[in-house]
């Protein structure tokens, strides 16, 4: 990101956020622990195949959070994790680890299947524009962390041992269900453990599962309670703790994520480490559909961000897709969809290189209301679409010149993460066009000449339909092609 300076506008206009907190199921005032820092941990990858597109949609806002955040003038710590052991194929903590599964569906090692995956991860994010974590913890470089936060649990007597684990014990915290409104008493109870795997209460969850007798698995540890491996939301609340402290500001994650992943990451944090709140602000994003469903690698027909790029989809114009609806909206992916998604941010880009073209002093009081629109639409719960709303207010204003409105595309930028200041198409000699290309250039230069100005911008947007980028320049047209 650049400096909450951009160059030739003053320093950015200060601007409160405002955020939905899932713990208080309402949009709250955003004040961080500690003035001027705000430290975010974002629920990553299970690396046991391919991150689809929906998955890389919860990677997307809390990069808008965290640049939404830098732009206001805070230093942010992200810290996102890597799930490489523990996740179980049930959340009722049955079945078997996802990664050791894949291992031995493929015959590759556990580790080979995890660091595949996340560098598939991790490329496709930085493909999308997100900003690099401040930190990427792994779960299996993590363990003793995990084992100390069980001992601790274990000390406060809200631990048990069943035959396959050591289990939380949720009737033994009050609190368990507050979060995500749970009703308990719908779950069912097993009453006194008396077969293999079986829990006091149907919420009750694995902190420790043991390898099963005789079984020598590719990923296990020796603990206090015998060998195995952690459970998966043990290693978030003690990730979150070693680089985040024992409270911090904001979690984030999918909505999948409230009724069972999250609430069993507070009532082992807040249990373990003595506090309340555990965290201050809880995130949480909406899903991705496919056709109406929703998107997961366990229900086939997933997309990656590879098959858009096959399709001739930017992974760029993925990110413009989800910057046009709310992060806590559910948005349906359509070949239509994408399509226009390309066809907007393309248009955008065709603005922004006129905009850069031209020559001039910038005036910042004609910029600040657009600026001012920009950052309050950002700070009242990361309102992207309306955001994006003002941008193409802002490059189609008459009230603003070139120069003025290259400006304010480089502040507002810092949000988007549309790669605006770096984009740079291929020209195309104009005597190299097809005759019909040619045609529109020709049409849209007499439309100029006679201020029919609604008509130029019509081709525009048509040439820009085919990737065609036209540039006015005081030596002429050029023309550009997306590459």
């Amino acid at each position: 990101m650049s400096s909450p300076t951009t160059p030739s506008l003053p320093p950015r206009p200060a601007f409160p956020i405002r955020l939905y907190n899932t713990a208080s199921r309402s949009v709250e005032p955003f004040a961080p622990l500690l003035e001027g820092r705000v430290g975010i941990y974002t629920c990553g990858p299970t690396v046991y195949a391919p991150q689809h597109v929906g998955n890389m949609r919860s990677q997307l806002f809390p990069d808008l959070l965290r640049r939404v955040l830098e732009a206001a003038g805070f230093a942010v710590t992200h810290v996102v994790n890597i799930t490489d052991v523990g996740h179980l194929t049930s959340d009722a903590d049955a079945g078997d680890d996802k990664v050791e599964a894949a291992a031995a569906r493929t015959g590759r090692s556990a580790a080979d299947i995890a660091a595949l995956y996340t560098d598939q991860w991790r490329h496709d994010r930085a493909r999308l524009g997100c900003l690099e974590p401040a930190v990427l913890p792994r779960a299996t470089a993590h363990i003793a962390e995990q084992i100390a936060l069980i001992e601790a649990l274990e000390a406060k007597g809200v631990t048990y041992r069943i035959d396959d684990g050591i289990y939380f014990d949720t009737d033994k915290w009050p609190r368990y269900a507050d979060f995500a409104h749970l009703r308990l008493d719908e779950q069912g109870t097993s009453g006194r453990v008396q077969n293999v795997g079986e829990k006091r209460h149907a919420a009750d969850f694995a902190l420790w599962k043991f390898s099963p007798p005789g079984v020598r698995r590719q990923q296990e540890w020796p603990s206090p309670w015998g060998v195995g491996f952690p459970g998966w939301h043990i290693e978030c609340s003690a990730m979150a703790t070693k680089y985040l402290g024992e409270r911090f500001d904001v979690h984030t994650g999918g909505v999948d994520h409230i009724a069972v992943h999250h609430t069993n990451e507070i009532a082992q944090s807040e249990c373990g480490f003595g506090v309340h709140p555990w965290v201050n602000y809880w995130l949480h994003g909406e899903f991705l559909a496919l056709g109406g469903a929703k998107m997961s690698k366990s229900a086939g027909g997933t997309v990656l961000v590879e098959n858009l790029v096959a399709k001739g989809i930017e992974p760029l114009a993925f990110r413009y897709f989800f910057l046009q609806a709310h992060y806590r909206s559910q948005q349906e992916l359509t070949d239509e969809a994408l399509t226009a998604a390309q066809a907007a941010l393309d248009g955008l880009r065709s603005r922004a290189l006129d905009a850069r073209a031209a020559a001039g002093a910038v005036d910042p009081a004609a910029v600040e209301p657009y600026r001012q629109r920009f950052w309050a639409a950002l700070g009242d719960d990361l309102n992207a679409p309306e955001a994006l709303a003002v941008v193409w207010s802002a490059i189609r204003a008459k009230d603003l010149t070139g120069a003025e409105k290259w400006a304010f595309l480089l502040d507002a930028d810092d949000a988007l993460g549309l790669g605006v200041a770096s984009w740079e198409p291929d020209e195309v000699a104009v005597d190299d066009l097809d005759a019909e290309v040619a045609a529109l250039v020709a049409e849209r230069t007499e439309a100029r000449a006679t201020k029919d100005w609604a008509r130029a911008d019509a081709i525009r947007d048509e040439l820009a339909s085919r990737g065609l980028t036209i540039v006015d320049t005081p030596g002429g047209i050029k023309v550009k092609i997306k590459r």
